[in-house]
């Protein structure tokens, strides 16, 4: 295996490798060792500055890439386009070029229009982090989620992964199949009609529109959260009857005759897509997402950092 990524930037899953996948979770492996220290920082990248350029709200994913960065001792600078001059009319290479004329090595960029980090890669020479573009990828979460499949039934291969709710407007859907793909998974897609891409079965994935039947095929299931934010017509008559067909709650999981693992990518609709007493169960592994998210992007900078430029 190689010791270092094939790439110099992770602008989605589909450019990496499944050796640069399994480089990237050796890697978090020993960063979540440093994560669980008392002192939990290692000086990997102290001269290198990290710009965390985000064109679109985000709570969870900017939180986990700052802590990552502060870890590994970076120096960290945060963009947020709702107080910049992006309000002004500014261009993104513009504003690109001005966080790049203070010495910045690296950008993780979250953007409401897919492609926008690509875009950007063959631009300027800085390593880019897609940290979500629109609808398209979301690298970073694929590789948490099946880092933490692989930490929870000790490998990927093998296993049958439904992913379960919107997946139209999910850009961690679509880098979730790609990576269970790679690492040699089963996947299906499990939601109403209205919310399957039309395109999703040229993906070599199952498709499921019954809950139950995805919930007694599957080892996991990734449930997604609706997003309403990105849905301009109306999907589904309401979200209690969402709830009422597509909603994973202790009852139907008590009802199949296994027990199986339930992630979810957050922040959780409760009462909508999973009802609390499964996201607070031991069936849930969603808190230890959260923790490996750290790791996994630590690992990531610290890679991509190390790919010469």
């Amino acid at each position: 295996m190689g010791e270092q990524l094939s790439t110099k930037h992770l602008l989605g899953i589909k450019g990496l490798s499944t050796e640069d996948i399994q480089l990237i979770f050796e890697t978090a492996d020993e960063f979540k060792d440093v994560i669980n220290r008392p002192i939990k920082k290692v000086p990997s990248l102290r001269d290198i500055t990290i710009a965390n350029v985000f064109f679109e709200n985000s709570t969870r994913t900017k939180l986990s890439f700052e802590l990552a960065e502060k870890r590994l001792s970076a120096d960290v600078i945060n963009f947020s386009s709702s107080n910049s001059s992006v309000k002004k009319g500014e261009t993104l290479l513009d504003t690109v070029n001005n966080i790049l004329s203070m010495k910045v090595d690296m950008i993780v960029m979250r953007h409401s229009s897919p492609g926008a980090p690509h875009f950007l890669s063959r631009h300027i020479d800085a390593n880019i982090v897609n940290a979500g573009d629109g609808t398209h990828e979301h690298p970073t979460q694929a590789l948490l989620d099946t880092y933490s499949i692989r930490e929870k039934l000790g490998d990927v291969a093998g296993k049958k992964v439904a992913i379960i709710g919107d997946i139209l407007h999910s850009r961690v859907a679509i880098s979730n199949i790609f990576a269970l793909q790679k690492l040699g998974a089963e996947v299906m897609v499990c939601g109403p009609i209205t919310l399957l891409p039309k395109y999703i079965s040229s993906l070599g994935v199952k498709v499921e529109l019954d809950v139950r039947k995805a919930l007694e095929w599957c080892d996991v299931a990734n449930v997604l959260r609706i997003q309403l934010e990105r849905q301009h017509i109306k999907y589904f008559p309401s979200l209690r009857e969402y709830s009422l067909y597509y909603g994973v709650n202790k009852k139907l999981l008590d009802s199949l005759n296994k027990e199986i693992t339930v992630m979810h990518p957050g922040p959780i609709n409760r009462g909508v897509e999973l009802s609390s007493d499964v996201a607070d169960s031991e069936h849930a592994i969603i808190l230890d997402q959260v923790e490996n998210g750290v790791a996994v992007r630590m690992a990531v900078l610290y890679l991509l950092a190390s790919v010469s430029k």
